[in-house]
């Protein structure tokens, strides 16, 4: 089943490193660059996704003879390119990060050049596509009529998700869903707004979708508003459906509405209806950030992780039960990794094909142990689990309880490490419902992150 993804390709690149003095010519900071990452954007970015996901994916766009160019083929091996030439230089997008904080962003070639040819071999790529994503980086491609007439024609039978930008071209008819962020669902539609997060904005995402709607005259309108989830509005019955998204803490959110985007075509090609697809897409764009997003993705040409882990739990799921394995989950907080831990970790792994770590967020750690607690944030908490050989997938929840996160995962297996003697776990009668067992793995209580913390207490 092969999706095809259309649209403009970025030369992203990321200069990382720590700004610990400012600079004498003016007041700004001096980052002393230790890392220098280049990765494929834009169209690249989502076909990147896709692949990492074990889907056969084609990515069909335009690229420049130019050394910018040459680097983002490197960063697709991988993934199949039908391109045909830009006739413009590949746009840089180049972002300066202090630590985890963003300093500036420099942008190099990223006009709107005029709508490049399509050749014979990218329109048979795109004709032969189970599921289409556009992803439109308003350099041109997207409004090439030859073939935006093919992809109308094809909207009938395939799923088609467009991802628009604000200079670039409208979506054709008739096409399965459109996903602009609200900044972006505003600057289309041409009405104001209390800022691109802001309350008053994101209240007022239905209203904008509706004035889409009618624009694009597509089958619905997915705007996205941030941390706070999306809205969905269908062409058929005009009612605005909210989807909360969870709560997740990252430094950067870029590739989130590449996330989305990918997501909806993926569960749409698996035959769910949209508003299912949809939920599931935002959730999956919520684990995809609270992974640590675009810098989570393995670096093609040898850099970043070693190994790929997959950054989508729910997409982990998918492709152990469609192998016909086993899923096995497990939770806690992991304050303070240690050998007991790992011990528990590694038992419960082997009791399936896959172990997911549904694992407590740092509000949930502070309401359950304290206002000391967690002595580590979430982020390395997350880090340091995926580290472990036995840990497949973390997901991140900010409840008390993992029972919401359990219930979308629904394994086969919840392994928990713990001195029960016999007691039922708090879960059991959730996981049962759908045909799980619960089992307890050994427990060793000479090990603790509260003993260890106390004893830090001690110490210092």
């Amino acid at each position: 089943m092969s999706i095809v993804v259309v649209g403009d390709v970025i030369l992203d690149v990321d200069l990382s490193g720590e700004a610990t003095r400012l600079s004498p010519d003016a007041p700004v900071p001096v980052v002393d660059v230790s890392g220098i990452r280049r990765r494929a954007g834009g169209a690249g970015l989502v076909a990147r996704m896709l692949a990492e996901d074990g889907w056969p994916v084609t990515l069909v766009t335009v690229l420049a003879d130019d050394d910018a160019g040459r680097h983002v083929e490197a960063a697709l091996a991988g993934v199949r390119v039908v391109a045909g030439p830009s006739g413009s230089p590949t746009p840089v997008k180049t972002r300066v990060r202090a630590g985890t904080h963003a300093v500036v962003r420099i942008d190099e070639d990223c006009g709107r050049p005029a709508a490049p040819d399509v050749t014979p071999a990218m329109l048979r790529a795109v004709a032969k596509a189970r599921a289409i994503i556009v992803a439109d980086y308003g350099r041109g491609l997207a409004a090439n009529p030859q073939l935006r007439e093919l992809l109308e024609r094809l909207a009938d039978d395939v799923p088609v998700v467009w991802d628009p930008h604000p200079s670039g071209a409208p979506p054709v008819p008739g096409v399965a869903v459109v996903t602009p962020n609200l900044a972006e669902a505003h600057q289309s539609a041409r009405t104001p707004t209390a800022g691109p997060y802001g309350p008053a904005a994101a209240d007022g995402a239905g209203e904008v979708a509706g004035i889409l709607l009618d624009e694009w005259h597509s089958r619905a309108v997915l705007v996205t508003t941030g941390e706070r989830g999306a809205t969905l509005l269908l062409e058929r019955d005009r009612t605005p459906r909210p989807i909360l998204a969870p709560r997740v803490e990252a430094a950067d959110p870029c590739g989130a509405g590449d996330r989305l985007a990918a997501s909806v075509a993926v569960h749409l090609l698996e035959g769910r209806d949209l508003e299912d697809a949809a939920v599931l897409a935002v959730h999956e764009a919520a684990d995809f950030l609270a992974a640590g997003g675009v810098a989570s993705l393995p670096d093609r040409r040898g850099h970043g992780k070693v190994r790929h882990r997959p950054a989508e739990p729910l997409l982990l799921v998918r492709r152990v039960r469609e192998n016909g394995g086993k899923v096995v989950a497990t939770g806690g907080c992991f304050d303070l990794l240690h050998a007991g831990h790992v011990r528990s970790l590694a038992a419960a792994r082997e009791l399936g094909d896959c172990l997911i770590v549904c694992l407590n967020s740092d509000a949930s750690v502070r309401r359950l142990k304290g206002d000391q607690r967690p002595i580590m944030g979430q982020q390395d908490r997350a880090e340091l689990l995926l580290a472990l050989e036995c840990v497949d997938a973390v997901m991140i929840f900010d409840e008390d309880t993992p029972e919401a996160v359990l219930d979308r995962l629904r394994p086969d297996i919840w392994a928990k490490g713990g001195d029960y003697k016999g007691e039922r776990l708090p879960e059991a009668d959730l996981v049962e419902s759908w045909g799980g067992r619960c089992i307890t793995v050994p427990y060793h209580p000479a090990r603790s992150s509260t003993a260890l913390a106390e004893a830090l207490a001690k110490v210092s």
